[in-house]
């Protein structure tokens, strides 16, 4: 009797710990669009999450999954020089991403760290026997140098792949052969209530596993949106301890099979307070194959906005602005159309309300920016819309962000889309009164691309490339135009210090 009771007492310590993370997490989001002091204030839940009872699995299971999983997750050190290093977007994944050399990270550039340290660390997991490994992109954002360290302390220095804000997933590669590694798992079978394991380095404590349940699916916690215009945002949330550090680690079942990467924590400290956010295996499967075959992610887009109607006060919002009487539910309502785009030459009108995409409902905007993004240009969709309270349903052709329905590697892309900027001239009247004899005005950051990851901001103020001179976009496009290698970079910032910089050009 005494062993058997000294038996279960891992299973009642695992149930007592996940009970009361789970009802924190009931807690906070019971409380729909109250501020709670926290640092998401307003969560928009996936309509229809059931929660399903599921039973303790043995401990052998939980020993069989983590063996699997702990050899292949790995830390990764971020090295930056000063020169990219912007607090304003680093400070944003602080309690994500970790500073394993504690300090406050809001200080001068002087007082950066050396560059032989890492500005921060992460983890990542190895996803093929010949070294590939998927992370976080904020684990890898402004980096120079990355290094990648093995369970087994073995290190290597890694190259980035290719990165993706808008799902905050990243690929990286070091050059090593029969590695072990994880295979992708199903996330879209997940279940709310079912058993998975964290691994990843926390606080600096490498191959750390904990234990938890799946709390929900489809998560919009709205962080993506501060690294990118079209984020898509259909999480995992789980209430096994996730901390600074494990950002890029792996969420797995008890089979040892990825069902999710690690991004993201909720929290008034910066530390887990009883819930984390995984990018579900699914979405992380999609935009790895992409990076890996055309260098870059292929997105369809329906060509909509939309109003979320499960976002109570959003709909309260938009009725009090636009005087219309919308009722909160499931579903997304369609306030503009792209010209041209999918959706207009479908036959959709502002007005509808798009309740499925082929067989998945729409409870509200995670799940379409979930299903739309987990497409390529050039897929077809069936769409089942309301109008006049009429259920209809229509086939739409994805398109890309620039309209079109081919699929495009980096060698399609223009210039400015490979470096990630506009430029617009100067003025002879404001280059006298600078005294300039050239110059462009940068315009159009894209999020995560070179000019953002180099810290060059709206309305810098370019004058060489290459140690030409430049007084038009046209000047750009013509020095770097088929150029292959270093680009050299010298601009003036918005205290009008004269900065040089480099980046390799995409190919």
């Amino acid at each position: 009797m005494k062993n058997t009771l000294k038996s279960l007492i891992p299973y009642l310590l695992v149930g007592v710990v996940s009970g009361a993370t789970t009802f924190g997490a009931v807690k906070v989001f019971g409380d729909e669009g109250k501020d709670n002091n926290s640092d998401f204030s307003y969560f928009s839940p996936r309509s229809g999450s059931q929660f399903v009872a599921m039973s303790a699995p043995s401990s052998d299971n939980f020993i069989k999954a983590a063996k699997i999983t702990v050899p292949a997750v790995v830390t990764i050190k971020n090295y930056q020089s000063h020169s990219a290093y912007r607090p304003s977007e680093q400070d944003l994944f602080d309690f994500f991403f970790g500073n394993p050399f504690g300090g406050n990270r809001e200080r001068s550039r002087a007082q950066q760290p050396p560059q032989n340290l890492p500005s921060g660390m992460g983890s990542g997991v190895i996803i093929s026997p010949e070294g590939y490994i998927v992370s976080n992109n904020h684990v890898v954002a402004g980096a120079n140098k990355l290094e990648v360290t093995l369970s087994n302390k073995k290190s290597y220095t890694a190259t980035l792949i290719g990165s993706d804000p808008t799902t905050d997933i990243a690929l990286l590669k070091i050059e090593e052969k029969g590695l072990p590694y994880l295979n992708f798992g199903n996330s879209e079978t997940t279940e709310v209530g079912q058993w998975v394991i964290a691994v990843g380095n926390p606080l600096g404590l490498n191959s750390t596993v904990t234990a938890g349940i799946i709390s929900a699916k489809g998560r919009s916690i709205d962080i993506l949106r501060q690294q990118t215009a079209t984020p898509i945002e259909s999480f995992l949330q789980t209430d096994a301890a996730i901390n600074p550090g494990n950002s890029g680690g792996a969420l797995v079942d008890t089979n040892g099979n990825l069902i999710g990467i690690n991004s993201a924590i909720s929290s008034n400290n910066g530390y887990f307070s009883g819930y984390g956010f995984a990018v579900p295996s699914n979405l992380a499967r999609k935009v790895v194959e992409d990076i890996k075959k055309y260098g870059m992610v292929q997105r369809g887009f329906l060509g909509v906005n939309v109003l979320d109607l499960s976002n109570e006060k959003a709909v309260r919002q938009h009725n009090q602005e636009k005087r219309t009487r919308l009722k909160s539910g499931n579903g997304v309502y369609i306030t503009g159309l792209i010209k041209n785009g999918g959706a207009e030459n479908a036959g959709l009108r502002i007005g509808d309300i798009i309740t499925k995409i082929d067989h998945s409902t729409i409870g509200g905007y995670a799940d379409l920016s979930f299903i739309i993004g987990s497409k390529r240009p050039g897929d077809k969709v069936t769409v089942s819309y309301i109008r006049n309270g009429k259920t209809s349903s229509t086939s739409v052709t994805l398109r890309d962000s620039k309209g079109s329905t081919h699929y495009r590697s980096v060698a399609d892309l223009s210039v400015t889309e490979k470096i990630g900027a506009d430029f617009e001239p100067l003025s002879e009247r404001f280059k006298v009164d600078y005294g300039l004899n050239s110059g462009v005005l940068v315009k159009n950051i894209t999020p995560g691309g070179i000019f953002d990851k180099k810290g060059i901001s709206e309305n810098y103020i370019v004058i060489e490339v290459n140690g030409k001179s430049v007084n038009s976009q046209k000047d750009i496009e013509k020095i770097l135009d088929g150029y292959k290698g270093n680009v050299s970079l010298k601009y003036v910032d918005e205290y009008g210090r004269i900065t040089t910089t480099g980046f390799a050009m995409p190919n």
